[in-house]
């Protein structure tokens, strides 16, 4: 029983997100203290606001609602998603652009006369029912010579 669940634990693909897990909450961690100390108030700053909306409330019939905490959140939600996208996302992206090689054309296709199978355009004998296929434009003597 045990077996089974070390070598399930120690099976690469476990392991890889393990470590990508870890990575990605210390990302989190780097990317949230930078929303929060310097792009957090730069909106503040913009706004005419301090920059930490938490304190900002409204009541009714005698309820507070901290409407705040959720203005806070949005921003850096917005502000932390735009950080991962410009700073991680796009030149992962452009870089894989850059080393991703070129896939080659796929070779043009034809159907089979015979069977109706999609066979390559340069063939001349179908690969499923190997019966000729005859190219247009060439004359049906050349077709023969071809054949024999």
């Amino acid at each position: 029983m045990f077996k089974g669940f070390r070598s399930f634990l120690l099976r690469g693909n476990v392991v890889d997100l393990a470590v990508g897990i870890v990575i990605g909450a210390a990302f989190t961690a780097v990317v949230t203290g930078f929303v929060s100390a310097f792009l957090t108030p730069l909106v503040g700053v913009a706004s005419g606001a301090v920059g930490d909306f938490t304190q900002k409330t409204f009541e009714v019939a005698g309820t507070r609602f901290p409407y705040g905490v959720f203005v806070n959140a949005v921003i850096g939600f917005v502000l932390t998603a735009a950080v991962i996208y410009f700073a991680v996302v796009l030149p992962v992206g452009k870089l894989q652009d850059r080393f991703q090689s070129a896939r080659p054309e796929p070779a043009a296709k034809t159907d089979c006369p015979e069977c109706l199978s999609s066979i390559p355009a340069a063939a001349t004998r179908c690969s499923f029912c190997t019966s000729e296929v005859r190219k247009p434009g060439l004359p049906a003597q050349a077709q023969a010579l071809r054949s024999h």
